[in-house]
C-alpha cells in the first residue's frame, strides 16, 4: 500500500492530467496521419466513418477490459442501462465522432485543436443553460467570451496573409458541431451515473457507437482494405489505446480530486494538438502564425476561467 500512487498529490495529479491532455492532443494530427496510411481520401465519407467506428468500439473493449481486470471480474452491461448507452452512444460517438472525422479531413489539424478547445465552453453552457446542473457566473461568461473570440480570429485571419475568411463548413465547421455533441453526451453521462458506474457506461457505449459507425461506413461502401502497411494498423490500435487510457485516468483523477483541480488542466489540450500538428503534420506555418498562437492563448485563458476555483 505504501507503494500506491496518491493521485490526489500535486505532482502526481499534474503528470496524470498531463498525460490525459497530450494523448487527446494527439488525435487529430494522429487520425490525419491515419487518413493517410489508409489511403481515405476527404471525400470517402463511407471509409472515414468505418475508420472511426472500428477505432471506438477497440477503446471500448479496452475500457471494459481494463475496468474488469481492476475488478477481478468481467463487467457485463449494466442491467436497466439499454437507453442510458443508446443515448450516450448516439450523442458521444456516432454523431459527435461522425462530425469530427468528416470536418477533420478537410480542415488543418492546427485549426481542428484549437476549434476542440470550446468543448470546455459548450459543456459548461449546456450544463448551465439546458441541464440546469450548474449556474452560469460572470467568470465563465468572460472565459465563453475569450474562448469564442480565439476561434473566431484563428478562422477570420485564415492560415496566411492571402486569406480573409477560411472557415469551412465541412471542416472547420464540422469539427464545431462536434465539440457541441460533447457538451450534450457530458451532460448525459453526469444524468446516468447517478444510476450506473461511468466507466462501465463509456466502454459499452463506446462499442455500440463503434459497432453503429462501421456498420453506417460499411452499408455505404466503405473500406479500409488496399495497400496498407503495418504501420497503419498500429496507429489505429494506438488510437484505441489512446481512448481507453485517457478516458480512464480522468475518470480516476475526478474520483478522487474536485472537479474544478481537474478540469482546469484541460487548457493543455489544444496546446499539445497545436504542437503535434505543426510537428507530425508539417503544419509548422500555422502554427507559429501570430493569429494562430494568439487564439491558442486566448482559447487556454478561457478555459483556465470557467475551471478556476472561486477565491
Amino acid at each position: 500500500m505504501k507503494n500506491k500512487i496518491d493521485l490526489t498529490d500535486r505532482k502526481a495529479l499534474i503528470l496524470a492530467a498531463g498525460l490525459c491532455c497530450f494523448l487527446w492532443g494527439s488525435a487529430a494530427p494522429s487520425i490525419k496521419i491515419g487518413y493517410r496510411l489508409f489511403q481515405i481520401g476527404p471525400a470517402d465519407t463511407a471509409s472515414i466513418l468505418m475508420f472511426a467506428g472500428i477505432r471506438f468500439f477497440l477503446a471500448g473493449f479496452l475500457v471494459i477490459l481494463y475496468h474488469s481486470i481492476t475488478n477481478r471480474q468481467w463487467i457485463p452491461v449494466p442491467k436497466g442501462s439499454g437507453k442510458a448507452i443508446a443515448s450516450l452512444a448516439l450523442s458521444q460517438t456516432v454523431l459527435q465522432y461522425l462530425f469530427y472525422y468528416v470536418g477533420l479531413s478537410q480542415a488543418s489539424g492546427v485549426h481542428s485543436a484549437i476549434i476542440t478547445g470550446t468543448n470546455v465552453f459548450f459543456s459548461m453552457l449546456c450544463a448551465s443553460l439546458v441541464f440546469r446542473y450548474e449556474k452560469l457566473d460572470i467568470h465563465k461568461i468572460i472565459g465563453c467570451v475569450l474562448g469564442f473570440l480565439g476561434i473566431a480570429l484563428v478562422n477570420l485571419a485564415g492560415s496566411g496573409s492571402k486569406e480573409v475568411f477560411s472557415l469551412s463548413f465541412f471542416g472547420e465547421g464540422f469539427v464545431l458541431l462536434a465539440q457541441i455533441f460533447y457538451a450534450v453526451s457530458g451532460s448525459l453521462i453526469k444524468k446516468f451515473s447517478r444510476d450506473f458506474d461511468v466507466v462501465t457506461l463509456s466502454g459499452y457505449q463506446f462499442m455500440a457507437g463503434g459497432a453503429a459507425l462501421s456498420v453506417i461506413g460499411t452499408a455505404c461502401g466503405g473500406t479500409l482494405s488496399g495497400a496498407v502497411g503495418p504501420s497503419a494498423f498500429v496507429l489505429l490500435l494506438y488510437l484505441g489505446v489512446l481512448s481507453a487510457v485517457a478516458y480512464t485516468l480522468w475518470g480516476v483523477l475526478l474520483k478522487y480530486n474536485p472537479v474544478s483541480r481537474v478540469t482546469v488542466f484541460g487548457f493543455m489540450n489544444p496546446v499539445f494538438g497545436v504542437i503535434l500538428s505543426a510537428v507530425f503534420l508539417g503544419e509548422r506555418g500555422q502554427a507559429l502564425n501570430w493569429s494562430t498562437l494568439v487564439a491558442l492563448i486566448l482559447v487556454c485563458l478561457g478555459i483556465y476561467v470557467v475551471n478556476r476555483e472561486k477565491g
